[in-house]
């Protein structure tokens, strides 16, 4: 679907898009406001994810639990609306830059599911690291929400 990698210079200084897929046809995705830069989500995309988040400018990704392409938002109604999408340097990991508005991103109800943090220094144990919480409340209730969709999360 994309352009054939040919050769490093090309990939790394050329200008076109040649996105390196993982053996199981996948590229990692990191996803940020556009307006505060808050990490949102990580993600997976494949060709067909990746060519559907360029035309429609909305984020889809690859569900790796349920095997298939999702458009973001399309249960919940927090659509990411894509402002910008870069590529890293060797082209194998992509940074989408979007707009959920007053929105979440996360799946568990928080605006980003990066809502926890883990606190530094010295650990005494590591079977008790107890992580802060930086998002005190959801944006929105997922059992609500998802009552129809099965587990997005296998552990």
């Amino acid at each position: 679907m994309f352009k054939k990698r040919d050769n490093i210079k090309e990939v790394e200084e050329g200008k076109f898009l040649e996105p390196k897929f993982d053996k199981n046809g996948l590229i990692p995705v990191i996803t940020s406001d556009f307006k505060t830069g808050d990490i949102l989500m990580h993600g997976y995309m494949n060709s067909e994810a990746l060519k559907k988040t360029i035309e429609s400018k909305e984020a889809h990704y690859w569900s790796r639990s349920r095997s298939k392409i999702w458009h973001k938002g399309q249960i919940s109604g927090f659509v990411q609306k894509v402002k910008e999408i870069r590529i890293d340097d060797d082209q194998d990991s992509i940074w989408i830059i979007v707009d959920i508005g007053k929105g979440a991103s996360c799946h568990v109800g928080y605006r980003s599911c990066f809502y926890r943090s883990i606190p530094l220094g010295k650990i005494a144990n590591t079977n008790n690291l107890e992580m802060e919480f930086k998002e005190k409340e959801k944006i929105f209730d997922p059992k609500k929400i998802y009552k129809n969709e099965p587990n997005p999360t296998k552990l």
